[in-house]
């Protein structure tokens, strides 16, 4: 797995905005670009591509940070381009290239993250239904909408001053999720035809890049959980001297690593993306949920304390095995049999 030095200059930048401000994706946005990676230069982005998105995501994810990236700048952005409209590409693109936070309401409550369902309803130019799980949806300038219109489904741009918005109380507060209800708003239709195939290569985007994401925050809890060993003793001794302990570390850094490798692999030119999207987000969620539960092991008492970040991690792990799908039906669509 080998990094462009313009990818490895991007991770250097984002990791110290990171660690310099507290709220970082005006900083991100103005000085990095980062909101604009995935659109193209026509439209005020940078025009990058997959693999400058998830060294982007890898470092939020270590840093276990709540910019709205994933919702705005990969699911949104993204949704507008499969639409191939260039009128709505030219007003919507350039507001999100420069920070505007844009989200993607689609899903329904079982939260199945389904590319052939939606959770609204079209008549004509009407919208109607609840849209859970939104990606800082009631944080969101732009809100565009998955909407079934009897016959396709359709996507859809919506006022979001019509829409009802309600902030999700989350185990992981670390991701801003919202439930979105639209009764009888006014929406715009954006591109023609059935939105379906196009959903499925957002959605394996969106997994590529939150495997990423999962790996960053699996590398940086580990990164951690080493240090802390090497700090507290038992018998008089570091605990990390054991010999079981330095193992089970041993395992962890070989499970950290291929998960990074399985999220970077969806980058790779002449792949099956579909394919490599849906392996890296089970494996990078199994990674990141057995290295979370390690640290809080490995911490102790500690761990499940408010003052210590272990439980920020592991939370973070498990709502993230929730999105876009959760790992079994992943791999059904890797294996079919397993379904």
């Amino acid at each position: 797995m080998t990094f462009t030095p313009e990818q490895d200059a991007l991770r250097e930048t984002v990791r110290a905005v990171l660690e310099r401000h507290s709220e970082p994706w005006k900083v991100l946005c103005e000085q990095v670009g980062v909101a604009g990676l995935a659109i193209p230069e026509a439209y005020g982005g940078l025009g990058c591509g997959l693999g400058e998105t998830q060294v982007v995501a890898e470092e939020l994810g270590r840093a276990l940070s709540s910019a709205p990236f994933l919702g705005s700048a990969v699911l949104a952005a993204h949704a507008v381009l499969e639409a191939a409209d260039e009128t709505a590409a030219r007003r919507l693109l350039p507001a999100i290239a420069q920070g505007a936070i844009a989200t993607l309401a689609w899903t329904t409550a079982d939260g199945t993250w389904h590319p052939d369902q939606a959770a609204v309803t079209a008549k004509g130019s009407t919208l109607d239904g609840s849209a859970h799980y939104v990606l800082d949806g009631d944080l969101a300038d732009i809100l565009l909408v998955i909407a079934d219109t009897g016959e396709e489904l359709g996507l859809f741009e919506a006022d979001p001053a019509q829409v009802r918005r309600i902030h999700s109380t989350t185990m992981d507060e670390t991701r801003g999720l919202a439930v979105l209800e639209f009764t009888g708003v006014a929406g715009t239709r954006i591109g023609t035809g059935d939105f379906r195939p196009a959903l499925h290569r957002v959605r394996d985007i969106a997994c590529a890049t939150l495997a990423a994401e999962q790996a960053g925050a699996a590398a940086r809890a580990l990164d951690i959980t080493v240090a802390y060993t090497k700090q507290r003793e038992q018998f008089g001794r570091p605990i990390g001297g054991f010999q079981a302990l330095k193992h089970r570390m041993a395992d962890l850094y070989v499970l950290v690593e291929t998960a990074r490798s399985a999220a970077y692999a969806a980058t790779q030119p002449d792949v099956d993306r579909a394919r490599l999207a849906a392996v890296a987000k089970a494996y990078c969620t199994e990674a990141f949920s057995t290295v979370a539960a390690e640290m809080i092991q490995l911490h102790g008492g500690i761990a499940i304390t408010w003052e210590h970040e272990a439980h920020r991690f592991f939370k973070r792990a498990h709502g993230s095995t929730q999105l876009f799908g959760q790992p079994h039906h992943h791999l059904s669509r890797v294996v079919p049999d397993l379904d």
